[in-house]
């Protein structure tokens, strides 16, 4: 179980890290209810996400979270759900 929180900033560094941003995207404005696709990032661009997130934060996101997670509230949801889930050892 982790201490730390995965916040929105933590996203946009992930994403940031890994796809770079779309020309003309304020992520410094409100995007928590933005699709990540009117954001400027693909299936590929999240798929390389989500496997930063899982190495950094060791966890395993399931194969359908980037399609049922579409934006970003969404997902911080899901990852924060996962880092306070009990462990089986």
């Amino acid at each position: 179980m982790s201490a730390e929180p995965f916040t929105l900033a933590d996203l946009k560094q992930i994403l940031l890290d890994a796809a770079g941003a779309a020309e003309g995207v304020d992520f410094d404005g409100d995007v928590l209810d933005t699709e990540f696709e009117a954001l400027g990032y693909d299936s590929l661009a999240l798929l390389e996400t989500s496997c930063r997130i899982e190495r950094a934060y060791g966890i395993a996101l399931d194969d359908d979270v980037l399609t049922k997670a579409v934006t970003p509230r969404a997902l911080i949801g899901v990852v924060a759900e996962l880092l306070t889930a009990p462990r089986i050892a």
